[in-house]
């Protein structure tokens, strides 16, 4: 492997218009805008992407590529803003991505899924199972073309068994198991030689309502699962003194340092 150093890099596949409700359950019917963001983390093992945002064909097709959810979620990016496109703009190679590390499989979360042609994708078993059996009110979440798709290759974790695991043994990224906004949702604790550590709530906390059990958030699997997610990942933050990041908040995102810069 190259001697990448290991550095964090925020992006964002442009946002999502919908209601506010539809982030915070019970709010009012206003228009609300959220970001979809992504990340990638460079290391000397190899690089990993997080989730990957939006599809690409988003840019050009919403309805084609996700349907009626559109109806509730309208997707606005650039092809630039795909994660192939944004990675390229960085110099970095699909073939330097070793791993994708899904949070879930929500159709706003698969946009890096088989389009690395050297990356094995990692999920919650149960997600993966969830992903194509979901109920009613979340089936509209899921865009099967994202993630079934040939050739793929696949690790599921078992978050029931084992809520936190260490992709490279190192401690700079583990995923946390933080069922509630989906079955086998993950959240990650990301710790940096200079930065220190970072928590990546991704929707386990949409906002920072979420985060301070002011709200619950519009869209979820189990409200007491969820709950209980967010005052674990509370927990870790006050643990490793580590900066939280929440998954969807547009007035907190703009805080954060966007690629081309990172956190190092």
């Amino acid at each position: 492997m190259s001697e990448q150093p290991i550095r964090l890099y925020m992006f964002q596949t442009g946002v999502l218009k919908c209601k506010e409700n539809n982030i915070k359950m019970n709010a009012s019917l206003e228009p609300y805008e959220i970001p979809v963001p992504w990340y990638l983390i460079t290391h000397p093992k190899g690089n990993v992407i997080i989730d990957g945002g939006n599809a690409v064909e988003c840019a050009t097709d919403p309805v084609g590529h996700w349907g009626g959810i559109t109806q509730i979620y309208w997707p606005e990016m650039t092809e630039a803003e795909g994660c192939e496109n944004a990675l390229a703009s960085l110099g970095i190679s699909k073939e330097s991505i070793r791993y994708v590390l899904q949070s879930h499989l929500h159709l706003d979360h698969t946009g890096a899924i088989g389009r690395f042609p050297n990356a094995t994708h990692i999920v919650q078993r149960a997600e993966y199972d969830y992903a194509y059996t979901a109920d009613w009110f979340a089936a509209g979440g899921y865009i099967k073309k994202d993630f079934d798709k040939p050739g793929l290759k696949w690790h599921f974790l078992n978050g029931e068994v084992n809520d936190e695991f260490d992709l490279y043994g190192d401690g700079v990224i583990k995923m946390i198991f933080t069922p509630g906004h989906s079955p086998g949702h993950t959240s990650f604790l990301i710790t940096l030689p200079e930065t220190g550590s970072l928590v990546l709530a991704v929707d386990a906390s949409y906002t920072l309502d979420h985060w301070n059990d002011k709200a619950l958030p519009g869209f979820l699997a189990s409200a007491i699962d969820s709950v209980r997610s967010v005052a674990k990942l509370r927990y870790i933050a006050e643990r490793y003194d580590a900066l939280v990041v929440t998954g969807h908040d547009p007035d907190a995102w703009p805080s954060f340092k966007k690629a081309p810069e990172f956190y190092s």
